[in-house]
């Protein structure tokens, strides 16, 4: 008689070396979107001042290299050059996750990936729905698209919230395959005017990149100047540049080899990561959320096709494709609940997870170059992840309690071995 096979738990204990790296990475994210927060709203307060001719001024003045194709505006530098940073990082982590990390294995994989591509589908869905209904432009599609992990982390912190740590690696993940599908979608969609020398030279640093890898090569002096002349050849080349942060992060090594202390994508993720967080992605959000925010800018909200779009697929349909593809996916593979959490819990994860905040951004000057369009578009992405994110904190917070007792669980470590003992008490599928 054949033993029936135990059923998968969705959202339980993580295995202790798993949880040890997204905590560290939660942390990094957490006070970067703090910072990202405060970023947003000086730049709001700054747009809406006075003083908003000298912020246009800053934003739109332009220094660089002319000869090599690299005169940029400050808010270029931020999104083409600083995002690559940004980029670089949210490369390592799919490396990292698909080697070692929840993508390695089918098994693993099937629940944030369906759960972040119906995250991804469904508001595209919308947003086409509501733009086309109104006889408004298609090109704004992917705007509501992506989950910005550190301004979702941010509202967590805020809040005050103990999410899980199963919860809150699920939100990592669903964000890493989410930053894959966003560049995917610059890079083919938001690419124009080739220039294939420039390209292949872009290419063929991508190919030494590679061999020195390949070959345990080690040295900054090696790679920074090649990282840079990729991200500039990349730039040139009519591919938007933040592809090259992903390129390289997709190739760095993320296992270790015997005898080294960490893998060389750790060692860049651990120097880089929070300069990306607390740098990068919070000087992007400084020169790109500065927004006029009027009653006419509202009334464009709700009443263009476009800005509305996005607004419904931020607050919709991000909340509905996340909540019914990680639904259907559970049921898919016959897993159960984590029989401590609801799927109001999920339900409540979804809506945070409606924060587009960085990459829509970006994708929202990439898919409206007219700036008056790409006004209200950005009024849009603010005014949805803002509603978003108080109604995830409404819905969070009516279930902190049973966060908290789940978190002091996870916590306790009564033995003061370093190893909480929920491990030792439970399998890592959650149950005792």
């Amino acid at each position: 008689m054949t033993r029936a096979r135990p059923r998968k738990t969705v959202f339980g204990l993580l295995p202790w070396p798993e949880r040890q790296v997204v905590a560290e990475a939660l942390r990094t994210e957490t006070v970067g979107g703090l910072v990202l927060l405060a970023a947003a709203v000086v730049a709001l307060a700054w747009a809406n001042s006075p003083w908003s001719e000298a912020y246009e001024s800053v934003r739109d003045f332009h220094f660089g290299v002319p000869a090599l194709g690299l005169d940029l505006s400050v808010a270029h530098w931020t999104a083409d050059g600083l995002l690559a940073i940004f980029f670089l990082v949210a490369g390592i982590e799919l490396k990292r996750e698909l080697v070692v990390g929840e993508l390695r294995t089918p098994a693993t994989a099937a629940l944030p990936v369906i759960a972040a591509l119906c995250g991804m589908a469904v508001p595209a869905a919308v947003y086409t729905l509501v733009a086309a209904s109104g006889g408004g432009s298609l090109d704004g599609w992917a705007v509501p698209m992506a989950t910005d992990i550190a301004f979702a982390l941010a509202v967590l912190a805020v809040i005050s919230t103990h999410l899980p740590s199963a919860l809150r690696a699920f939100l990592l993940t669903l964000a890493v395959v989410d930053d894959l599908g966003a560049i995917l979608i610059i890079a083919i969609f938001f690419t124009s005017d080739l220039d294939f020398w420039a390209l292949g030279g872009a290419f063929a640093g991508l190919v030494l990149f590679y061999a020195l890898q390949r070959l345990r090569v080690r040295g900054w002096w090696w790679y920074v100047p090649l990282g840079v002349t990729i991200w500039a050849l990349m730039y040139n080349s009519g591919v938007h540049a933040t592809v090259a942060g992903v390129a390289m992060g997709l190739i760095l090594r993320t296992t270790r080899d015997d005898g080294e202390k960490a893998s060389p994508g750790a060692r860049v993720s651990h120097l880089v990561h929070p300069f990306s967080a607390g740098v990068a992605v919070p000087l992007f959000a400084l020169f790109a959320a500065g927004v006029g925010i009027s009653g006419a800018a509202l009334i464009h909200v709700f009443t263009d096709p476009e800005p509305l779009g996005v607004f419904a697929g931020l607050v919709v349909g991000k909340i509905l494709g996340i909540f019914l593809g990680t639904y259907l996916a559970a049921r898919f593979t016959r897993a159960r609940l984590n029989p401590d959490l609801a799927w109001a819990d999920v339900f409540g994860l979804a809506t945070l997870a409606g924060i587009g905040f960085t990459v829509a951004l970006l994708i929202g000057e990439l898919a409206f170059p007219n700036t008056a369009e790409a006004e209200h578009i950005k009024a849009a992405v603010l005014i949805g992840s803002l509603t978003a994110a108080v109604l995830a904190a409404v819905l969070l917070r009516r279930r902190n309690r049973v966060y908290k007792r789940l978190w002091e669980d996870e916590e306790r470590d009564d033995d003061a071995d370093g190893i909480p003992d929920i491990y030792q008490t439970r399998s890592v599928d959650g149950t005792r």
